[in-house]
């Protein structure tokens, strides 16, 4: 499977279904538009479904795992052990994401796609996708080889290939990786061509030396790896992470069906501007769960031109906020399909 074959088979949005979903918008019984955003979405998720009336019944989280060398440089207020713990946390269904996701109805898919160390999963639930034992330090040279970037969004495509198969309707993005806000932030600066203390947050909770290693950090992987802002794999490779090139496949590989992708956080948005510098036509696909608490973040939403469904102060990561996003889209489908127009209810319309 190439990369640029996927790439091709992403299709606009059908305009035609896009149509009839707002025909039908206009003709149930509330004052036009007054619904927003909800109304806004079912017609997005018509267009991306090339169906009137889009149904949502099907949803999966994938939530993927990876490490950075530069937790090195002293970015995160926690040790890069707690990927691995984290991540059987999510395998036993005791974190955050895993309530939420029950909460939507969502079934979740752990994906390791590099941590620094093999994680034990006696349960079989693991999916194994590594590209490498965590990424080099990108403050002193390519966090990964181009080869591995490639191979972590070719992996992303096929797993969400396979979610598909088994008939997913919509997927949500999620993150685990000790110290990924700074890979994160350093691509929003490459492709934003901003400066890292305007897009670099305080990530897990970072205190104000923290806060000033992690700018430091960003800034000279910028500068001795200097990432071309036109070529995403380069950018990808070069100040990027595993996890973060296998949510890129995921948005990739959703589009090219016709699913949504509903994008969590600060990562999953790292993810999806790499994924709209390599396929533009991706954009249309995605759907901002929320705006995270994140310094950069809405800077970020803005490049992209996404607009977040909700503002929460958010900055868990995991597809904690693509959770409920996602029970938004539902509801927005549903909205769609159920209620009643003026002339099924016998009311009047507006004069």
């Amino acid at each position: 499977m190439m990369l640029d074959e996927v790439i091709e088979q992403i299709q606009p949005l059908d305009q035609s279904a896009m149509q009839a979903a707002r025909e039908r918008q206009n003709m149930l019984t509330k004052p036009r538009g007054s619904l927003g955003r909800l109304e806004e979405l079912s017609i997005q998720l018509a267009g991306i479904t090339g169906r009137t009336i889009p149904t949502i019944q099907d949803k999966v989280i994938i939530t993927m795992a990876g490490d950075h060398g530069v937790a090195a440089e002293g970015v995160s207020a926690f040790p890069q052990e707690v990927t691995p713990q984290m991540v059987l946390n999510f395998l036993r269904g005791g974190a955050a994401i895993n309530v939420l996701a029950r909460h939507v109805g969502a079934r979740v898919v752990v994906v390791d796609m590099g941590a620094a160390s093999e994680i034990q999963d006696a349960s079989g639930k693991l999916v194994r996708r590594r590209a490498g034992s965590g990424t080099a330090n990108m403050a002193k040279g390519p966090a990964m080889t181009r080869e591995q970037a490639t191979e972590s969004i070719r992996s992303g495509i096929e797993i969400a290939l396979a979610e598909i198969a088994r008939g997913a309707d919509i997927l949500g993005t999620g993150d685990m990786g000790i110290g990924n806000t700074t890979p994160s932030a350093a691509i929003a600066c490459v492709l934003m061509n901003q400066i890292p203390e305007k897009i670099a947050g305080r990530g897990t909770g970072i205190d104000d030396d923290g806060l000033k290693r992690k700018i430091s950090a960003i800034a000279r992987a910028l500068d001795v790896n200097k990432p071309n802002a036109k070529d995403g794999l380069d950018v990808l490779a070069k100040v990027g992470g595993f996890e973060i090139g296998g949510l890129v496949g995921v948005m990739i590989g959703a589009a090219s069906k016709r699913k949504p992708v509903m994008a969590d956080g600060f990562i999953s948005t790292a993810a999806a501007m790499i994924a709209v510098t390599l396929a533009p036509q991706c954009k249309d696909y995605l759907i901002a769960a929320h705006r995270s608490k994140e310094n950069g973040h809405h800077w970020m939403l803005e490049w992209l031109g996404l607009k977040p469904l909700l503002d929460l102060d958010l900055r868990l990561g995991e597809g904690t906020g693509a959770a409920l996003g996602i029970s938004l889209a539902e509801a927005a489908c549903k909205i769609l399909a159920g209620m009643a127009t003026f002339d099924e209810a016998g009311v009047s319309d507006k004069e």
